[in-house]
């Protein structure tokens, strides 16, 4: 990819004559000696999770305390990066393909306000692509940073091809934590819901009724 490509910059230099009408003179000043700096804004913006709220946040201990279960949801959260990432690829071609036929419809338009609106709908997919590939930079980091997670979680002691076989353990485990938060003031269905699944749980668990308790990876 061609690395101007996701340079904000000369978008919204071109941009400085059209927020003349919008701004007083003096905005407009600002605007201009501003844009590097919303350059630099506009990279390093944060769009996706960071590594600390991955791990603090998504995969806190209480409601995944397993190794497995951290393994997992990072798994889920990694493809769900992926099928996004998938979607803004489709979603990429087709600007493509737009800014393509936008620039035939130029060229074919006699009108010269069809023209310049026109030309608007281009700038702006001009602009729609470059923030697109901005999304698709911080979509694969978070993707790498998920990868990186699995590898640190998958310690050889479950199963990793079947997510049933560790549910059992953290499942008990989560709904454990829940349990000990509930007090006097807790609604009777979130205690109902609660103690119920737990102590469901802990009956098909002993009672042999889960076939994969106590599973471990698969060799």
């Amino acid at each position: 990819m061609n690395k101007d490509r996701r340079n904000m910059q000369k978008e919204a230099a071109k941009e400085v004559k059209h927020l003349m009408v919008l701004l007083d003179k003096s905005q407009v000043s600002d605007f201009k000696k501003m844009v590097p700096e919303l350059q630099e804004n506009w990279k390093k913006k944060q769009l996706f999770r960071t590594e600390t709220e991955m791990r603090f946040s998504v995969l806190s201990d209480n409601k995944y305390g397993t190794k497995a279960a951290k393994y997992w949801q990072s798994v889920r959260e990694q493809n769900a990066m992926f099928e996004n990432l998938m979607k803004l690829s489709f979603g990429y071609r087709k600007n493509e393909i737009e800014i393509k036929k936008v620039k035939r419809d130029i060229k074919q338009e006699k009108d010269p306000l069809e023209q310049e609106l026109k030309q608007i709908e281009l700038e702006e997919k001009f602009y729609n692509r470059v923030g697109m590939e901005l999304v698709a930079k911080a979509r694969m980091k978070e993707i790498s940073t998920w990868s990186k997670l699995k590898k640190e979680f998958h310690d050889g002691n479950f199963d990793d091809k079947d997510v049933n076989t560790h549910q059992a353990e953290s499942y008990t485990h989560q709904l454990q934590q829940k349990k000990a938060t509930l007090t006097k003031s807790s609604s009777q269905p979130e205690v109902f819901n609660i103690l119920g699944q737990l102590e469901t749980l802990k009956r098909v668990r002993k009672s042999g009724e889960l076939k994969y308790e106590g599973a471990k990876r698969k060799k």
